[in-house]
C-alpha cells in the first residue's frame, strides 16, 4: 500500500499512559464513523506500516488507540506526530455535489463570470484556508476553498463551478 492509494485519518498526538496506549487526532469531517476500525497504517520512514487495533475509543475529534504489538510507554512515545493512513476505498460517500480534495484533481474549474480557468493540480491544505492549486495556461492560481466559492462539482463532466471574488484571478496575471 502506498500513500497514493490512501487518505490521512489524522496523526498520533501522544503516548497515553504507560501500557503503549496513544492518543490521535482524527483530522475527518464525522470521526464516529471510524469507531470500528480493525487496522490503520501508520507513516514510519517514508513506508505504510499496518498496525491492527485492539481497542479504540472516541471522544469528539480525539481518539485513546491501543494498538498490537505496541506494548510499552517508549513504543507508543516513537510513533508520536506520525500521519495515520486508510485506504480511499475506506472513505465515506458523498451524496450530490460533494467531493474529497483528492477527486477533484485534474478537474475543469469553470467561473460564473470568467468562465473556463484551468485545471486543477493540487489542493493545499493548512490549519486557516484549505486551497485548489489551478493551471491557468502555465499559471498556478490559488483558490480559496470555502462555500461562497466553490459551487457544485460535475463528477461525470469532471468540472468545479466556482465564484471567484472580484479581481482574484486578476492578482496572479499581472
Amino acid at each position: 500500500m502506498n500513500i497514493g492509494e490512501c487518505f490521512q485519518l489524522g496523526y498520533v498526538i501522544k503516548k497515553h499512559g504507560l501500557s503503549g496506549e496513544v492518543s490521535i487526532l482524527l483530522d475527518v469531517d464525522h470521526p464516529h464513523e471510524y469507531q470500528k476500525l480493525e487496522s490503520v497504517f501508520i507513516e514510519i520512514n517514508d513506508k505504510l506500516v499496518p498496525f491492527f487495533i485492539e481497542s479504540i475509543s472516541i471522544k469528539g475529534n480525539k481518539a485513546i488507540v491501543r494498538l498490537e504489538d505496541v506494548t510499552t510507554a517508549e513504543q507508543a512515545d516513537d510513533l508520536k506526530s506520525r500521519g495515520l493512513f486508510l485506504p480511499l476505498t475506506m472513505l465515506p460517500e458523498l451524496k450530490g455535489d460533494k467531493f474529497y480534495y483528492h477527486q477533484v484533481i485534474s478537474y475543469h474549474v469553470i467561473d460564473v463570470t470568467a468562465g473556463d480557468i484551468g485545471t486543477i493540480m493540487n489542493v493545499y491544505t493548512s490549519p486557516n484556508q484549505d486551497l485548489l492549486a489551478v493551471d491557468h495556461y502555465g499559471k498556478e492560481v490559488l483558490i480559496p476553498i470555502n462555500n461562497e466559492i466553490i459551487g457544485e462539482a460535475d463528477h461525470e463532466k469532471k468540472t468545479l463551478n466556482v465564484n471567484l471574488p472580484e479581481g482574484l484571478l486578476d492578482v496572479y496575471l499581472e
